[in-house]
């Protein structure tokens, strides 16, 4: 039976929309049907098939596609560091700088803020929340960081998942000031990451390819941010340095092509969701919202 449609609660228009979703036919196709998840299994979750993507978008060729892009997916060409016909690939298109001001970070230094532009779930307690995409489904935090004492250290914590779709800003920022540790690279598979997918299995998320790292705040304690890779994202780039203080809101890296995500994770009692967030996350909605925007204060 086909999945029902996308639907995410517009944190601005205070509305629920309908996702138009980059490459549905395929996406449906690919995890809803029998032939396509087999397709999926032998070729897509794979490594090189998303360097051959990437390569194809690396070409200059493809920079023919961003103009139509735009235009069908209504992208805000006036927020871009930018022109949108200087762009000499795809690629260099779609992990675009913006302008500063396109992006304001909420202010306060007990303020908490989104940390990529999205679609977001935020559940207060990660052990108490029943189902993230889909109701039942769960996965335990030593999977997701491939580290059973340091999953001890969130436990009963906060947990905010952002899934970034090929059509938003794909550059991720600090949610809190504070100083990043040394990445940690855990390899994997390249499942998509859209809810097409993971409804079918949540457990994608803890299956493909990330990259931790704990950052120091004064304000927040030890927060872990961890970027998901994703079927065609050709890189996840660190653009910190470890030990380096990072203010609020400054970049950390980005993504190359394709749709991701990134998960904050809090330890228990040091942050307070905003309400909405929270609210729309017990009915598994997500709440699209920009990277900036609030996201909770310290406790």
């Amino acid at each position: 039976m086909p999945a029902a449609p996308i639907r995410y609660y517009h944190r601005y228009k205070q509305s629920v929309e309908t996702e138009q979703v980059y490459g549905e036919n395929w996406l449906r196709w690919a995890y809803e049907n029998p032939a396509g998840r087999f397709v999926v299994w032998l070729l897509a979750r794979r490594v090189w098939f998303s360097k051959w993507y990437g390569w194809k978008m690396n070409k200059r060729v493809s920079a023919l596609r961003i103009i139509p892009f735009c235009a069908k997916y209504e992208i805000d060409a006036d927020e871009f560091a930018k022109s949108a016909f200087d762009y000499k690939t795809f690629n260099e298109f779609f992990y675009r700088a913006l302008k500063p001001e396109a992006r304001p970070i909420a202010p306060g230094a007990r303020v908490a803020v989104l940390p990529a532009d999205g679609r977001h779930l935020a559940f207060p307690n990660v052990d108490a929340a029943d189902g993230f995409y889909v109701k039942g489904a769960k996965f335990t935090l030593a999977e997701l960081l491939g580290d059973p004492a340091l999953a001890e250290q969130f436990a009963g914590g906060a947990m905010l998942i952002s899934r970034l779709c090929p059509v938003d800003y794909h550059r991720f920022h600090f949610p809190v000031e504070g100083t990043p540790g040394e990445p940690r690279l855990i390899n994997g598979w390249l499942y998509s990451v859209s809810p097409v997918a993971l409804r079918r299995n949540l457990r994608y998320l803890v299956q493909n390819k990330r990259v931790i790292t704990l950052i120091e705040s004064p304000q927040f304690g030890t927060v872990a941010m961890i970027e998901v890779g994703a079927t065609n994202v050709g890189a996840i780039r660190q653009g910190c340095i470890p030990g380096r203080l990072a203010a609020k809101g400054s970049e950390k890296g980005l993504f190359a092509f394709g749709g991701s995500c990134v998960i904050t994770l809090f330890q228990h009692g040091r942050i307070n969701f905003d309400a909405d967030l929270v609210a729309q996350s017990a009915q598994c909605v997500e709440t699209y919202a920009r990277m900036g925007d609030r996201l909770g204060e310290a406790t």
